[in-house]
């Protein structure tokens, strides 16, 4: 076969080409935008991604380049998929018009290069549009980003030369793939094949109890998982592993078997089975569902990671400022060393465009504790010499009102304790920790030393000290400390809070710079800024991922319906002539497309949410409440994608399409 690129193809050829994509623009539209959409969001990563600017902006986070090169990666492997499909979709529909050509005497050559030159044209204007839109949006998608950053960055207009080449091989490789596909159709099929395309029929799926059992089993149990609690990484990992494994199996088993088992069900029905056009809707649904299978499959779990992927990132990127304070309660701290002391409390009473509102001491003990009677037990370290810290209560009271809280410690008696929250364990209660014992020696006390036991009383939420795991704290009554501190002294954390603690990022790094490792210098801006940027980094690329995946899930839904349209309309034509009424026919229609729309987004959406509590359980996010946003601009646009298959579909069927 001969590279078709190189013939100089008549001027006859082009105009039968122009012809054939002005004459089915109307079916290509949704493919073109969405491709044109998926060009322009990879132009985008890429240019932000050369941008030095926002390499600039980015003062905490990983390389922003290694991110937007992993996230356009995966946004070009979905594109590829997507495009394969679609043009599968119109290369099946064309079958009958190809094998007309070949009837008039038209060469297979020929017929190949309109073939080629009709995808080749429409990818590249697909790809002309897509690198305009993202050269002229550039700048209001970089402000965007940098607004979700909170960065006073002033963005210019750049032309980015690199990212138009990258994207220009990228896609321009994906659609010779395709376009040489397409050549390849009249090559591949013999000509009673293509004039039968359209009554090439699919048998009902033999439906299986067992499966749509086994369906519904792998969903409960996976479902089930998610409930169970995850204290230890190998919970999490095995839970996690079992919960994807039984999700994934269950949803295809689902539509394989048990929407099939459904649709049998309702057929039993008789007086509603027979009652208006439900007997072609449930009929149709029956007939289409074997080569749904696989698509609606992928659609449903497409969708549930879309929305979950959305959400998370919108939960983390709006949580941030309740995280950084977890892990950083005072603006600044650190531990007491005479000569950092002076210059830092210097440093810091000097700033006054952020005043200092409140200052104490916090001694702190370091003792090694056994916890094996404690629901948490922090892995990597034996529950029998878990590294805790001892604070004293009158201590934490007064480090709680430097916060400006109010203090929920109750008195402690000699042989009591109250604990502090452990960072990520918003899933236990206090039952899980009041009324065990914990005992403890010196750090560096021998093994065999004598040892202390106290009884918790007290779970306490508020922090105070900065995060580092493991996460263990206890409160215990001042006798206790100062007994405690005679064998052992305690090291002593500086604490400051300030005006206007999130921008406080050059003071942060003068601090920084002047403290040794050991002296745990931790400014709130550390880890309120480097959660800012991967949250934002995330809901920026995870936003316009999740974009891409709902419209190309929601075009394959409409291309896949249209090719059965197509298939039909010989059957709606007879229905037609028998006395059924077009309005009739329009609803059966409305029907079947909202059963279709609707069965893999609903699934989807139940499996987020499962998802969101599976990161909410493992204390990934906090709460999942942001779903029913994502939620509800999904189903707005899955509507619209819906409202445009039953008008085309009707028009196809209705006998008003050609």
């Amino acid at each position: 076969m001969c590279w078709p690129c190189l013939e100089v193809a008549p001027v006859t050829l082009f105009s039968l080409v122009k012809k054939n994509l002005i004459g089915n623009a109307r079916s290509y539209l949704l493919y073109f935008i969405s491709l044109v959409l998926s060009v322009m969001i990879y132009f985008t990563f890429v240019s932000l991604m050369y941008s030095p600017e926002i390499e600039a902006t980015m003062e905490l986070a990983d390389s922003i380049r290694n991110v937007f090169f992993g996230a356009s990666i995966v946004l070009i492997l979905f594109v590829a998929v997507f495009i394969w499909y679609s043009n599968g979709f119109f290369t099946r529909r064309r079958k009958k018009e190809v094998g007309l050509y070949a009837l008039l005497g038209i060469r297979k050559r020929t017929i190949g290069l309109l073939l080629f030159y009709e995808n080749l044209l429409m990818g590249a204007a697909a790809l002309a549009a897509g690198v305009l839109l993202g050269t002229l949006l550039s700048k209001m998608f970089a402000m965007i980003f940098l607004k979700l950053l909170d960065s006073a960055v002033e963005v210019s207009f750049r032309f980015s030369g690199t990212a138009i080449v990258n994207t220009v091989i990228v896609f321009m490789a994906l659609i010779l793939l395709v376009s040489v596909r397409a050549y390849r159709l009249v090559y591949r099929f013999q000509l009673a094949q293509l004039f039968q395309a359209d009554k090439e029929g699919e048998h009902a799926p033999r439906t299986s109890l067992v499966a749509a059992l086994a369906a519904a089993a792998l969903l409960a149990g996976s479902y089930w998982i998610v409930f169970q609690p995850m204290t230890t990484s190998e919970q999490m990992g095995r839970n996690g592993l079992l919960f994807l494994i039984g999700l994934i199996a269950g949803t295809y088993l689902l539509f394989r078997s048990g929407i099939m088992k459904l649709l049998q069900l309702a057929q039993r029905n008789k007086a509603r089975y027979y009652s208006g056009m439900n007997l072609v809707a449930v009929s149709q649904l029956a007939y289409r569902m074997k080569g749904n299978t696989r698509t609606l499959s992928m659609i449903a779990l497409l969708s549930a990671m879309a929305l979950s992927a959305v959400s998370t990132g919108y939960i983390m990127y709006t949580d941030n400022g309740r995280a950084a304070e977890e892990a950083a309660p005072f603006s600044y701290s650190w531990v007491s060393r005479s000569e950092l002391d002076a210059k830092a409390a210097a440093l810091i009473e000097a700033d006054k465009s952020h005043p200092v509102t409140a200052k104490a001491q916090i001694p702190v003990l370091r003792v090694v504790g056994d916890v094996s009677k404690l629901v948490y037990i922090p892995s990597a370290f034996p529950a029998a010499e878990m590294p805790m810290k001892l604070i004293s209560a009158s201590a934490y009271t007064d480090a709680v009102n430097a916060l400006g809280e109010r203090s929920q410690l109750s008195e402690l008696q000699r042989d009591e304790a109250a604990i502090i929250r452990p960072r990520y364990t918003s899933d236990l209660s206090s039952a899980d920790f009041v009324g065990r014992t914990i005992d403890w020696r010196g750090k560096d006390a021998a093994a065999a030393a004598p040892r202390t036991e106290v009884r918790v009383t007290q779970l306490l939420e508020e922090h105070v000290l900065r995060w580092g795991y493991p996460d263990l704290a206890l409160v215990v009554s001042d006798e206790t400390f100062a007994a405690m501190s005679k064998a052992s002294p305690p090291l002593t954390y500086m604490v400051y809070n300030i005006e206007n603690e999130r921008k406080t990022g050059t003071m942060a790094k003068a601090l920084l710079a002047m403290a040794e490792e050991d002296d745990e210098m931790s400014p709130f801006y550390t880890p309120y800024r480097e959660g800012l940027e991967n949250g934002g980094l995330n809901l920026f690329i995870l936003g316009f991922l999740g974009l891409v995946f709902l419209a190309a899930t929601g075009s394959i839904i409409y291309f896949k319906q249209l090719a059965e349209a197509h298939a039909d309309r010989e059957r709606y034509a007879v229905l037609r002539k028998i006395g059924v009424s077009r309005q009739e026919i329009r609803r059966a229609i409305a029907k079947q497309t909202r059963f279709i729309f609707a069965l893999p987004l609903l699934v989807g959406i139940a499996h987020s949410a499962m998802f969101l509590k599976v990161l909410d359980n493992v204390n990934l996010i906090a709460g999942s409440w942001s779903i029913a946003f994502a939620m509800a601009a999904y189903m707005m646009i899955y509507a619209v994608y819906y409202g445009i298959t039953v008008a085309s579909v009707n028009r196809i069927v209705n006998g008003t399409a050609s």
